[in-house]
């Protein structure tokens, strides 16, 4: 069993994808559609899979992460200089935006468990700034600032075990649809007005990012290990493990939504609405439910993303520990201002998810990168790993350029 089955640098992707940027968009798609998008998130984990399995294998066969094999790949300096604008303005400028998500809907979360409490007050009135979300921060940051690749592991997968508690639970209390459900997991449908919607769901759990992450994550768990096919074995059976169960938890989260809201005419502003108007029909205990799963969704990616655009930008431009610490560090702090700007969380969230999924052609460097025989050598990707990575990058780009054209035709 430990051989198919564990967890390890996979569940930080997992803590990445899941976060209130998934939970909005997941309800959002729930309530408005019901369960017809749900193939869209089935097509998500295979995606993500099959891509995250790639980096995986980089960091692990040549001890670094996706930013350094970006550089020994580009060679030529005009080229090398195009790749890195859009990487930068892929990863760190857009977990830049994520991070205001993350931390917005982390306060959604908090706000659905204690509410404006006194002190919560006194701190808005006086410092002007969102009190959850300079709570929410300076976690963040006390996390990352040890720098302990174990601690850091071991804290989300906490996370991802309570969110994963949580929503499942919640979908569970609120009796969903089963056969409407494997409908909309396999007979693929796209509703009139869902485009978006599609894509924002893709573009929630198919990251750019992440693949930063995972890359330099699982070349620092198996750094010491000699046999890089056991490794490999390893890191295959943590994929098995953590991508299913993050995919699960937005299934879990678009059939609550879809239960308490689609068919009912009833409008949604945020996952925070969710989890309030779950009481009346479900009891206090699915809203508590949903709110602590949203809680550790916000925290488990205000982690993962600023220490994903560092480990990008380490990589790319070779920066010293005091400038890694300063990357994610200043995006902690912009998360915690676009927090407090009072902007909408579901516009800074849905923002976000979206134009991720428009800058998901940047995912075709890690093909090139996986089948790239002297940078892998006999771990290069074989003829079947090519065929689905191919498959799963034409249909991020049809889908990245069909959401184009809805956004400017109006």
């Amino acid at each position: 069993m430990r051989s198919w089955f564990r967890l390890g640098p996979a569940t930080l992707v997992a803590a990445a994808f899941i976060g209130p940027g998934t939970v909005v968009t997941a309800s959002l798609a729930g309530a408005n559609f019901g369960y017809a998008l749900l193939w869209a998130l089935f097509f998500s984990v295979l995606a993500t899979m099959i891509l995250q399995e790639m980096a995986a294998r980089l960091g692990i066969v040549t001890g670094q992460g996706l930013g350094e094999n970006l550089r020994l790949l580009v060679a030529q300096p005009v080229l090398r200089f195009v790749l890195f604008v859009l990487v930068i303005a892929a990863i760190v400028i857009g977990n830049s935006a994520y991070q205001g998500g993350n931390i917005s809907g982390a306060s959604l979360g908090a706000d659905a468990i204690w509410g404006n409490t006194r002190f919560i007050s006194a701190i808005r009135q006086y410092s002007g700034l969102n009190p959850w979300a300079l709570m929410i921060g300076i976690v963040a940051a006390a996390v990352l600032w040890r720098g302990n690749y174990r601690l850091i592991e071991r804290c989300l997968i906490a996370l991802v075990l309570l969110m994963s508690l949580a929503f499942i639970s919640t979908m569970f209390l609120t009796r969903p649809d089963y056969a409407a459900m494997l409908r909309g997991v396999f007979i693929p449908t796209i509703p009139s007005g869902a485009t978006l919607t599609v894509i924002a769901l893709i573009g929630t759990t198919v990251v750019p990012y992440s693949l930063f992450l995972h890359a330099a994550s699982a070349a620092s768990k198996w750094q010491n290990t000699a046999d890089k096919a056991l490794a490999l074995q390893a890191s295959s059976a943590d994929l098995r493990t953590s991508i299913p169960l993050g995919g699960l938890i937005s299934v879990a989260v678009v059939s609550t939504a879809a239960t308490a809201y689609f068919g009912h005419g009833l409008a949604i502003e945020n996952a925070g609405d969710l989890a309030v108007s779950l009481e009346p029909l479900f009891g206090r205990s699915a809203t508590y439910l949903m709110a602590l799963g949203l809680l550790a969704a916000g925290l488990s990616s205000a982690v993962t993303a600023p220490l994903a655009a560092a480990f990008a930008l380490k990589g790319i431009l070779q920066l010293s520990n005091v400038q890694f610490k300063a990357t994610w560090l200043g995006i902690i702090g912009i998360g915690v201002l676009v927090s407090s700007l009072g902007l909408r969380p579901v516009s800074v969230i849905w923002f976000a998810q979206v134009a991720n999924g428009i800058l998901l052609p940047v995912l075709v460097f890690i093909l090139l990168l996986a089948a790239n025989s002297s940078i892998l050598g006999k771990y290069r990707n074989g003829l079947r790993q090519n065929v689905l990575a191919s498959v799963v990058l034409v249909s991020t780009l049809v889908l990245s350029g069909r959401s184009l054209w809805v956004a400017f035709s109006g």
